[in-house]
């Protein structure tokens, strides 16, 4: 762990104020101070490899439980390693970076609005303890503040630690993630058009499962929103 990495660390444990004059926020490409945590020539590049699609029900989206997808990269070159970082090198603050510049495309930022609730995948608590915090989380939070979506964490939990997806193939990961999820406090999502978040989308197979479990609740609809789709 890098000494810059060491510090952004401890963003959840200093106040905020104090925290912006002492660690100064810095984007999460290239490391550099950067009040809006992405600077210029990085969104450039971000600009050149962003890919950014909404696709709706019918448009490869059979028998899924969800109605509509939003993803913003393909998951490949420096995405795919600012990611990798982001997720397993201990850096959370890229998720200020990647929030930061998805919501400057005007499309995506109007149908994030069309939502009322985000809800983040949930990771089992042996990863949260490994990772330190669970990326989809950080996303959903940031977004949270940044638009009028309620952020719900309260009631999608996953129960078990399972083999992580990335290392199983298609028909692998759909029997992988079955049966993780569980649903409590459902009366907090009826009626309500909720917005799941993850990082990465290969199969579908994890936000598939979520949505099936959310069904239960009876919300109005279901949309994913990820990172970069594979």
């Amino acid at each position: 762990m890098t000494k810059i990495d060491k510090i952004m660390r401890q963003i959840c444990t200093v106040p905020r104020i104090s925290l912006n004059l002492i660690y100064p926020k810095i984007c999460g490409i290239c490391g550099k101070i950067n009040r809006n945590s992405l600077c210029k020539k990085c969104e450039i590049q971000l600009k050149k490899q962003a890919e950014i699609k909404i696709i709706k029900n019918g448009q490869d989206l059979e028998n899924k439980y969800f109605s509509q997808l939003m993803y913003i990269f393909k998951y490949e070159g420096v995405i795919r390693k600012t990611i990798l970082d982001y997720k397993f090198n201990d850096r959370p603050y890229i998720s200020k970076t990647f929030v930061n510049f998805m919501l400057k495309d005007k499309k995506i930022f109007d149908n994030i609005q069309k939502y009322e609730t985000i809800i983040p995948v949930p990771i089992s608590k042996r990863r949260q303890k490994e990772r330190g915090y669970n990326q989809s989380l950080l996303i959903a939070r940031e977004i949270s503040k940044q638009t009028n979506l309620d952020l719900m964490n309260n009631c999608l939990i996953k129960t078990k630690n399972i083999i992580e997806q990335s290392k199983l193939n298609k028909d692998e990961r759909e029997k992988n993630i079955q049966g993780v999820y569980k649903l409590v406090n459902k009366q907090l999502i009826k009626n309500k058009k909720i917005l799941v978040i993850d990082d990465i989308y290969t199969t579908g197979s994890t936000v598939n499962e979520c949505s099936k479990v959310l069904i239960q609740g009876q919300p109005t609809k279901i949309g994913i929103l990820v990172l970069a789709k594979d």
